[in-house]
């Protein structure tokens, strides 16, 4: 009896262990925008939708949603939503279309700044990029906890575009506020500006005026379709990724409605005080906002899982040891 109990203990542990390093992601959502941020989420084609695709995050606040292994999808955060008089929720921009807080199966309607992930990829590997191919409503920025690798690092869009957006592209609210900046491709809808038809190559795709905007403003986000070279990021082992919306202070104002909306501030993105935000949060730690955060979640993990371990040998071998005597 005292030999099977050992075997059924080591079995447990080993699944134990495995299920808690293998099983899933965290991604943190923290919303530093002056104004109430409603992230949508929505997984691939083929890939069980996460126990949440919507919801909403006040000012300061933060939440944990569980992803599994191999999971792939995108995030995003959706502004100026509010019930109608019929009950049906909607949004100003990044409006997934369900008619309610949760997306469901519902994509951002662009404009909108999206984060694209794919969990254990080519090689075991997490990809992940920022991307305003579909265009930008605010500032995100991605930090992954743990994980290794040269390509394992943070990324995003932290200045606020909808300032500076051309005329052409912009989208503004009642008040003429601007509060999202399409891509050239869904303001013009041409295959020059969206990489089909004649233009479906990236050798035949370049860089244009508009893209450029994205890119000088934002060097590390997707400006259009085969900007892959500089905005793709890889991660090996990350037990953890923080989404945080508007990371940089003072990148969008508040409404004069009391703060539930962004609107444009007329800052300058290119300014010193800007650069200076993007620069620090773009490096291995994270700082803004009076804030450092390190990647640390990796030996947080580990301790967790040494700890449940110790506690679950403890209680099978007390099991064991009667069985024994018994």
């Amino acid at each position: 009896m005292g030999k099977i109990c050992l075997q059924f203990l080591f079995i447990i542990l080993a699944n134990s262990f495995i299920a808690e390093v293998y099983s899933s992601a965290k991604f943190t959502f923290v919303n530093k925008c002056e104004y109430t941020v409603w992230p949508g989420i929505l997984s691939n084609a083929g890939i069980a939708q996460l126990q949440t695709t919507g919801f909403a995050l006040q000012n300061g606040e933060s939440r944990e949603v569980d992803a599994p292994s191999s999971w792939g999808g995108r995030f995003w955060g959706r502004t100026h939503c509010a019930d109608d008089s019929t009950g049906k929720f909607s949004c100003g921009t990044g409006d997934c279309g369900s008619g309610n807080l949760e997306c469901t199966g519902g994509g951002a309607a662009p404009p909108a700044t999206l984060a694209e992930f794919t969990l254990d990829g080519a090689d075991g590997k997490d990809f992940y990029d920022v991307s305003l191919v579909d265009g930008y409503n605010l500032p995100m920025l991605v930090v992954p906890q743990g994980g290794s690798g040269d390509n394992c690092s943070n990324t995003g869009c932290l200045v606020d575009l909808n300032s500076p957006c051309p005329s052409e592209m912009r989208v503004t609210s009642a008040d003429g506020a601007g509060v999202a900046c399409k891509s050239a491709c869904e303001a013009f809808d041409e295959d020059q500006y969206c990489c089909r038809g004649a233009y479906g190559t990236p050798d035949v795709c370049k860089p244009t005026q508009y893209s450029l905007l994205f890119k000088n403003a934002c060097p590390h986000a997707y400006s259009y379709a085969y900007d892959d070279g500089t905005s793709t990021f890889t991660c090996a082992g990350a037990s953890a990724y923080t989404i945080t919306f508007c990371p940089s202070p003072n990148t969008s104002q508040k409404s004069s409605s009391g703060g539930s909306n962004p609107g444009s501030d007329g800052s300058n993105p290119g300014s010193d005080s800007s650069n200076n935000n993007n620069n620090s949060a773009m490096d291995g730690n994270m700082v803004y906002d009076g804030a450092y955060v390190t990647n640390t979640a990796s030996s947080i993990t580990c301790s967790h899982v040494v700890g449940g371990a110790i506690a679950i040998a403890a209680a099978m071998w007390r099991l064991c040891d009667h069985q024994h005597f018994v």
